[in-house]
């Protein structure tokens, strides 16, 4: 993962001055969790910082054009994704005894670095990932594998599913508590 390290200079020095980054990473590939996702053309940012007084607020955009595998029926998809990127980068760590009502110990920040740095990274990538659907389809009505053959059921008809709801029909005839009552003669 390619980090993204912004230097801080007087373009940033006084309360409510802003700058606008706008880049491309080459990243190649973008994993979540044990799923991979290609990134054939990269991650673009579009990304304002400001100078809110207290820290540096990011906000903005990052996009990636995504390939991955459907999860239903294994072909290859692809999709855009768009995710917003807003972090809060604060000058100095918060004193425990000055937090306000609705902020908790655990609030959403990071701190500007010693060097008057700040790392975009965390949140250009998270932007992305939170934008991944967490079941991929390669389209909203795939009809996945046949649970029998294997066969890819968006390209062939292979008969399973017929017999499949027929032999499911039967079980439900079978174990319904009126099925003593089809051999009673009247």
């Amino acid at each position: 993962m390619e980090s993204i390290i912004v230097s801080l200079d007087g373009r940033l020095a006084e309360v409510g001055d802003s700058i606008d980054l706008v880049a491309h990473l080459d990243e190649p590939r973008f994993s979540l969790g044990e799923r991979s996702f290609v990134l054939p053309e990269g991650m673009d940012y579009d990304v304002i910082l400001t100078n809110a007084g207290e820290g540096i607020l990011a906000s903005g955009v990052a996009r990636a054009h995504v390939e991955a595998t459907c999860d239903r029926c294994l072909d290859e998809t692809s999709f855009d994704v768009a995710g917003e990127v807003n972090e809060y980068y604060l000058f100095h760590e918060p004193d425990p005894g000055v937090l306000e009502e609705d902020e908790e110990e655990g609030a959403d920040y990071s701190l500007v670095g010693a060097d008057s740095t700040i790392d975009l990274t965390d949140a250009i990538y998270s932007a992305v990932a939170m934008e991944i659907p967490y079941v991929v389809l390669c389209k909203d009505d795939c009809a996945g594998l046949c649970p029998v053959c294997g066969e890819n059921l968006n390209h062939v008809d292979c008969g399973h599913a017929e017999q499949i709801a027929r032999e499911a029909e039967e079980a439900r005839i079978a174990n319904s508590p009126f099925a003593a009552l089809r051999d009673l003669k009247l």
